[in-house]
């Protein structure tokens, strides 16, 4: 038994989990990025079941973010082009910047209808705006593109 798989409630499993540990920071970005770019997708294109363009921009009209046009482009552009960037791990730090302010506001808009989504509540915006914090702090880690140009190192 070695140091680092003596401590693990499963020791047997020490081996595997030091094999995979690098990819478990990638794996959690482009999940992040994945999970926000159809988001983005329903609300500038109308697809998978979204309300397209015009349709987003009435509704940020209807709860108070006038102009709608300005600010459903830019929730939707930040779900779209942030989400990419974070699957690429390119400017990783300024896509989760603008994502975690993005979820600070949808924590506020959503708390007033509880914790659960189910609810309509602000689980999800929670937990998406704390794994966009990690990635702010710590920036695309190892495999991605900001390291392989040279950026965040």
């Amino acid at each position: 038994m070695t140091e680092a798989t003596s401590h693990h409630y499963i020791p047997a499993l020490g081996n595997i989990y030091s094999a995979v540990d690098e990819y478990a920071e990638p794996i959690l970005r482009i999940a992040l990025g994945a999970i926000l770019i159809p988001h983005g997708m329903q609300k500038l294109f109308g697809a998978f079941g979204g309300m397209g363009f015009a349709g987003n921009a009435a509704l940020f009209d209807r709860i108070g973010f006038t102009p709608g046009i300005f600010w459903g482009t830019l929730v939707g552009c930040t779900e779209l082009i942030g989400g990419t960037l974070l699957v690429l791990g390119l400017f990783t730090r300024f896509a989760a910047a603008a994502v975690v302010i993005f979820m600070i506001m949808g924590v506020k808009f959503t708390s007033a209808k509880g914790f659960f989504w189910t609810q309509g509540g602000s689980e999800y915006a929670l937990l998406i705006g704390f794994c966009a914090l990690f990635f702010l702090i710590r920036g695309g880690g190892t495999w991605s593109l900001d390291r392989a140009i040279g950026r965040e190192l």
